[in-house]
């Protein structure tokens, strides 16, 4: 049997662009998503976020609003996520890639750039993207 499980995706916002990864390694790999992961027991969806993105990239962020969240079912790999979206704003360090074999790139893009990208994102941030949760992170 297969459980929900709970993800958390950081959109780090810095002059109207948002932080992306490009995913390597594990489901969605070649495509482009945020910092996140797998919330921890007893842990918020925000610290997640700060966790999750000091790891991965190196940067220090401060959350700012949850904006809302995504249901994902991905049959193909047989898993299925409640993908929660955490405003951040960085508070220090400049992005690296830290888990080279998580992400093999990353990149500051505006909603158009992502847009055009549609095709080219991880599944959860397309979503989040379509659902308008993005732009709220923006304003």
């Amino acid at each position: 049997m297969t459980r929900v499980q709970v993800g958390v995706g950081a959109v780090v916002v810095d002059g109207g662009k948002v932080l992306v990864m490009r995913r390597a390694g594990a489901h969605g790999a070649g495509t482009w998503g945020l910092p996140g992961g797998h919330q921890e027991y007893g842990e918020t969806p925000e610290g997640t976020a700060v966790r999750e993105t000091a790891e991965e990239t190196g940067l220090e962020v401060r959350p700012t609003a949850r904006l809302g969240f995504t249901d994902d079912p991905m049959p193909d790999i047989a898993r299925h996520y409640v993908t929660l979206f955490i405003a951040c704003t960085p508070t220090g360090g400049e992005p690296r890639l830290r888990e080279p074999e998580k992400a093999t790139a990353l990149a500051w893009l505006t909603p158009d750039d992502l847009r055009a990208r549609r095709e080219e994102l991880f599944a959860p941030l397309r979503q989040c993207l379509d659902a308008g949760l993005l732009q709220k992170a923006l304003t």
